[in-house]
């Protein structure tokens, strides 16, 4: 039975290894046999037994570096906090001491598994204030729609693979990280890299689609379905999985309003708030599609959005490809040469650099070409005072930018509103209540990238 230490203070027989004179006034339990429950009815008169747990700060399905602050009473969360700062990197601060179009390289690399959404967001912004929004080529926002989703299938299929991992169905994320290495694949064929791209420029992208990308993506399209299938006969079905993930961190839709949670979150409690519908961009409103939902606000439901989502994407993937067929050869950069980087680049015939022909084209057209050419470079263009903000339907929620200018070459401020941020301040409400063992799963469920947040 449990023995508190006597009221003369002498203190009771420990085992600990600690000298007598270091235990008076300590409470000190013994057991023997099966008395839990006796010791801990006494922990609970005494209002002195408080166990915290730190899960972290380490990568528990959350892309980065989170700390977690649990008190938990047996098995069950009674307070669920989260610590974050551990990847800081100040990106927003260090792009105002870089020009306008270096800013992409450094806004590219906040949410790593999303970054053509940062480009693209931070580029919008950037043409607004230069009032140069409608000048943007058709075919430069058809592309930049083709490599938004594009990265957002790649993204989603990084949140089915690691969530799977998570629960142990090592196979799960097998599969979904081989489709995710044919996105990335033509993601790489159209920019050069398979992450943290540096493509979307202001005033268009930095260099046309390659001549057979069309027939390239429906092929790997095609494959990604069929790997789909496979996710959702693991899946969907799966007693263990719904076991883990059914009536589990559960969201409402006025808890989302209140926080500010946005994206697929939002989406499973049964509003279809998407930036892509409510507010379009590059085009969005002339494409056909659908904006999937749920009700049930919780962790299946949020992963039954984000795969009706790839599918929705895959759809604008396709549309994407059949505008890129009608616009063969039109421009993808801005015309105004003070703005625009030179776009319709060819490499050389060792695939990289570029191609005598190309340098001579650039370097032989003017005296006055070539010093504006190198000014712009080195210097930047000037973005006349004022300040814009500008949305996108990110892949993990509403993903904004607020830019302020002072009339110079490199921006003011720079702020971004990652989602990843707001939504995990769900971290408590969905916690909270619940067992230990849902912890990992509820938080994969927000599907937070650190980079992001802690940008």
């Amino acid at each position: 039975m449990s023995t508190p230490t006597p009221p003369d203070g002498t203190p009771a027989h420990s085992t600990t290894g600690l000298h007598d004179d270091d235990m008076v006034g300590i409470p000190i339990y013994e057991s023997v046999g099966d008395d839990w429950s006796d010791i801990a009815a006494e922990a609970a008169r005494l209002g002195e037994e408080r166990i915290v747990v730190n899960m972290g700060p380490q990568h528990p399905s959350t892309h980065g570096v989170l700390r977690l602050m649990l008190e938990i009473d047996g098995e069950t969360v009674t307070e669920a906090r989260a610590g974050i700062g551990y990847l800081h990197s100040g990106i927003e601060k260090t792009m105002e001491y870089r020009t306008w179009a270096q800013g992409v390289t450094l806004c590219t690399r906040m949410d790593y598994l999303g970054p053509l959404f940062q480009e693209s967001a931070y580029c919008l912004a950037v043409e607004k204030l230069l009032d140069v929004a409608d000048d943007v080529p058709e075919r430069a926002s058809v592309i930049r729609v083709l490599v938004m989703e594009l990265n957002r299938i790649s993204s989603h299929l990084v949140f089915l693979g690691t969530g799977g991992n998570e629960m142990g169905a090592t196979t799960v994320m097998m599969l979904a990280f081989e489709a995710r290495e044919d996105v990335l694949k033509v993601l790489e064929a159209i920019t050069g890299l398979r992450m943290n791209h540096g493509y979307v420029r202001p005033g268009g992208v930095a260099q046309d689609v390659p001549a057979d990308i069309v027939t390239y993506v429906r092929s790997k399209v095609a494959n990604v379905r069929k790997y789909m299938r496979g996710l959702e006969d693991l899946m969907l079905e799966n007693p263990i999985l719904k076991l883990r993930m059914k009536e589990t961190g559960y969201l409402s839709m006025a808890a989302c309003m209140a926080l500010g949670v946005t994206g697929p979150l939002l989406r499973a409690t049964g509003l279809p708030y998407d930036v892509r519908k409510t507010e379009p961009y590059c085009g969005y409103e002339t494409y056909d599609f659908d904006i999937p939902t749920a009700t049930e606000g919780d962790n299946y439901a949020r992963m039954m959005v984000r795969i009706e989502e790839l599918y929705q994407s895959l759809l604008l993937v396709e549309q994407a490809c059949d505008r890129l067929e009608a616009t063969v050869g039109a421009p993808v950069m801005i015309e105004d040469k003070k703005i625009g980087w030179p776009a319709q680049m060819s490499v050389g015939p060792d695939g990289q650099g570029q191609s005598p022909e190309n340098v001579k084209r650039i370097l032989g057209t003017s005296m006055e070409g070539l010093v504006h050419h190198f000014k712009l470079v080195t210097e930047g263009f000037r973005v006349p005072p004022g300040q814009v903000w500008q949305t996108i339907e990110h892949a993990r929620g509403t993903m904004g930018v607020h830019v302020v200018s002072d009339g110079g070459t490199k921006p003011y401020r720079a702020h971004f509103r990652d989602p990843s941020f707001n939504n995990l301040q769900a971290t408590a409400v969905i916690c909270e209540g619940g067992q230990v063992a849902d912890v990992v799963v509820s938080v994969a469920s927000i599907d937070p990238v650190l980079g992001g947040v802690d940008r």
